[in-house]
């Protein structure tokens, strides 16, 4: 009350109240207690346990997020082992199938071996009774009558005997042969009858003309087969080129080849006998043709190739050492001729 009226608080911003010196005093009296007091109640325990009380609820709330973690980590572990059956249903039906596969190849190799050797025995055998028949010299004319498909054999023969002895590995090059394989027979038989076609004159005039991809290849694996190795082979090889070198065309173009001498050389290295005795033949109907000697210029009479000449000579095999003397007086004439006109002005 003020002068008889009430005070509204809401009549003025500021609002006065009136109080007594004695209860101001109790009030700050309490006030001071209070500050006196309160540290003594907000002692170390209560702090420690606020600080507890904190602590809980972090751990609470890190337990909350672990579990909502952990939830997750188990859902990403549960799509991982979906994914690990499956990968593991896949690997076993591959490795199912990588078996049946393999059993399959292992059948189809076992078959195909079976063809190859039935081809092979059959092939073996056709040619050997090819080689049987160009025995005679009937046969080869009749063939020749039909040179288109002879043709077809004398290419199909060099690609079966270039493909043999290329697929010899190096190991198998310096053994001897085999004489129970059907590989070998048929090579064989292949180049026997080559060599008794060359040795009939129409024959010999048509490998000339008509075989130069077969000849090309003759001498060409005498260069590559290795030293000692399927000396009969090599002595049918040789038996068919000087064959053909009867020949006056099949030697002009056999002499075109630049391994056709240093072939012949050193072939008269070899231990089997047979296969130097046709080397030197060879060599023989290069040195008596005038034109090839001076085609194949001065290694036909290099002192080297005389001495290994010179060697045969002296060789236990009559057939050979009179070969051998033979080439040497050949050698020895066209060195003459040459060197005859090498002086004339």
């Amino acid at each position: 009350m003020l002068g008889g009226k009430s005070v509204d608080s809401t009549d003025s911003k500021d609002c006065f109240v009136r109080v007594r010196k004695r209860e101001l005093d109790k009030l700050t009296t309490e006030v001071m207690q209070l500050r006196e007091f309160l540290p003594r109640v907000l002692n170390g325990e209560l702090m420690e346990m606020l600080n507890k009380s904190k602590a809980a609820q972090t751990m609470s709330a890190m337990k909350e997020q672990m579990a909502q973690e952990q939830e997750r980590l188990r859902q990403d572990c549960a799509h991982l082992q979906c994914r690990l059956e499956a990968s593991q249903a896949e690997c076993q039906k591959e490795r199912e199938d990588k078996l049946l596969l393999r059993e399959q190849l292992w059948q189809s190799g076992t078959e195909l071996q079976q063809q190859a050797d039935f081809c092979s025995g059959l092939g073996s055998a056709t040619c050997s009774l090819l080689w049987s028949c160009s025995a005679r010299e009937d046969t080869i004319m009749v063939w020749l009558a039909d040179q288109w498909k002879l043709q077809s054999f004398v290419v199909v023969a060099a690609q079966t005997l270039e493909s043999f002895v290329r697929s010899l590995d190096e190991d198998v090059k310096v053994q001897t042969e085999d004489p129970n394989s059907q590989e070998h027979k048929f090579v064989l038989a292949l180049a026997g009858t080559i060599t008794n076609i060359a040795a009939v004159t129409n024959g010999r005039d048509f490998l000339a003309t008509s075989a130069h991809v077969l000849l090309d290849t003759l001498i060409r694996m005498l260069e590559l087969m290795k030293p000692g190795a399927f000396p009969k082979l090599k002595v049918l090889m040789l038996m068919a080129l000087y064959n053909v070198s009867i020949s006056v065309k099949g030697l002009k173009y056999m002499i075109k080849n630049p391994g056709l001498l240093s072939v012949t050389w050193n072939l008269l290295e070899e231990r089997d006998w047979e296969v130097c005795l046709h080397s030197l033949r060879l060599l023989q109907s290069l040195v008596l043709e005038e034109e090839a000697a001076l085609l194949l210029g001065p290694a036909v009479v290099d002192p080297e190739l005389e001495e290994r000449v010179r060697r045969l000579s002296s060789s236990a095999q009559p057939g050979l050492r009179a070969t051998a003397e033979q080439t040497l007086e050949d050698l020895h004439a066209l060195q003459k001729s040459q060197g005859s006109k090498a002086s004339k002005p």
